[in-house]
């Protein structure tokens, strides 16, 4: 289902002259309203009349997350705060939050595109959605809320965590969709089994996930758990929320469409800010086309990606790979660059290692250690008639032996580098309580 097929399915000619013109309009709104764009753009010696769109792009510089910081909390509004419906903020872990905001218009364009990628999971009309994201500052429980309602659904608001009440609603509302962070529904999963609830007393078959990467391991699991088709809602506060890409249904694994009628994506060289060629990896940036209250020129997300076009019969729009790493969190470990996705890929290549990690960089003197700990799957364990992993236990069986050696082999051969590999049983890592999981810790600088 298409939500709005005239856009979606728009010939790249027309979407690029739509484009152009609005990159055009937007560069002048941010200079006449916005005195950091404006101070800006006059010291790069851009004349928002002169301005030729597309093609000038290149030389608009980056906005950074600290712009954000230093113009908190609404240096960067161009409208008047009595404009603006909405505000919603990040969590700020790292210093000040991020403060965005929306004008009405601007709640009318994220409600439609979160309804556009909605369909595109598998929404219809008329089904019941368990929206499990975090309601309040964070954008994704409001976001979905809205898109939920623009699509003609029903709205279960349980907001993030308390299991126990996710699990009951399921059972008694008997939701179509779920919407969560995959890690929270990996754990619904895994409580599921537990609990010993089958798939007759539940009645999903969508779950919408998003707000943190995964890849087709976690897919997999939560497919086979909770018996749905799982697709990725990607977002961010700075640029909206979520639904500014959404991967289809039928086309699960191969991209999620960016909305490009109001999200200007490209991908660049991260330590040289060029473009890079279609579908090489680089750092995904992003204009916006169409926000009115906190337009924003070239953000760096700081995501690594690549974009590419996939010439559906579908749609016409770009399309994103999976996030594979974050740039500022690459781990310089003995002076080799490792993204802790890296891991990811090699367990999703282990018969017996579940999707469940955790990576742990620590130093030792002047030697920078890294620790991967994975939990076992679960038919193995059982099959060992085992429920809890130690040193001596992995000792006693061949299988845990073998594959404690294999993990270790791949991750030298595929990372170049040498770690301890810790093997676990079920459930000895954290879960997630419906927010985000951070699955890498380092301690060196604490």
């Amino acid at each position: 289902m298409l939500f709005n097929p005239d856009v979606e399915r728009l010939p790249l000619p027309q979407l690029r002259a739509l484009q152009n013109a609005r990159l055009k309009e937007q560069v002048a709104y941010v200079h006449a309203r916005v005195p950091f764009y404006r101070q800006k753009l006059d010291a790069l010696g851009i004349n928002p009349t002169t301005f030729r769109g597309l093609d000038d792009l290149p030389k608009l510089g980056f906005t950074k997350k600290t712009d954000f910081r230093d113009n908190y909390p609404f240096g960067l509004f161009a409208v008047p705060e009595t404009e603006v419906a909405r505000l919603h903020c990040s969590s700020g872990t790292t210093g000040k939050p991020t403060v965005v905001g929306y004008t009405a218009a601007d709640l009318d364009t994220f409600s439609e595109l979160v309804a556009r990628s909605l369909a595109a999971a598998g929404c219809r009309p008329g089904m019941k959605v368990q929206n499990a994201y975090g309601y309040g500052l964070f954008t994704g429980g409001l976001g979905l809320h809205y898109g939920a309602e623009k699509l003609g659904l029903t709205v279960i608001p349980v907001s993030g965590g308390s299991t126990d009440r996710q699990l009951t609603l399921l059972r008694d509302f008997r939701p179509e969709i779920i919407c969560a962070t995959p890690s929270y529904a990996q754990v619904l999963a895994e409580e599921l089994v537990k609990r010993g609830i089958g798939f007759d007393d539940i009645n999903l078959r969508y779950a919408v996930l998003g707000a943190e990467p995964w890849n087709e391991a976690i897919r997999t699991q939560v497919q086979q758990g909770l018996q749905v088709a799982a697709t990725n809602i990607y977002g961010l506060s700075e640029i909206m929320g979520p639904g500014v890409s959404q991967e289809d249904v039928d086309e699960r694994g191969t991209g999620s469409y960016i909305w490009e009628d109001h999200f200007l994506p490209e991908v660049v060289d991260k330590d040289t800010g060029e473009p890079v060629a279609e579908g090489e990896l680089g750092v995904l940036v992003f204009t916006t086309l169409t926000k009115k209250a906190m337009p924003v020129l070239r953000y760096w997300t700081g995501d690594i990606t690549n974009i590419y076009y996939a010439h559906s019969e579908k749609r016409t729009h770009v399309k994103m790979g999976p996030i594979r790493g974050r740039a500022d969190d690459m781990l310089i470990i003995r002076g080799v660059n490792f993204f802790p996705t890296q891991v990811e890929d090699i367990i999703a290549a282990l018969e017996h290692a579940s999707p469940n990690y955790q990576v742990v960089a620590t130093r030792r003197g002047s030697l920078d250690e890294v620790e991967v700990s994975v939990e076992v799957a679960e038919a193995l364990l059982r099959a060992l008639g085992l429920t809890t992993l130690t040193a001596d236990v992995i000792e006693q069986h061949d299988a845990l032996r073998q594959l404690q050696g294999q993990f270790t082999k791949k991750i030298k051969d595929n990372i170049g580098l040498s770690m301890k590999v810790t093997l676990l049983g079920s459930g000895q890592l954290p879960r997630s309580e419906g927010g985000k999981l951070n699955r890498v810790k380092d301690l060196r600088h604490l």
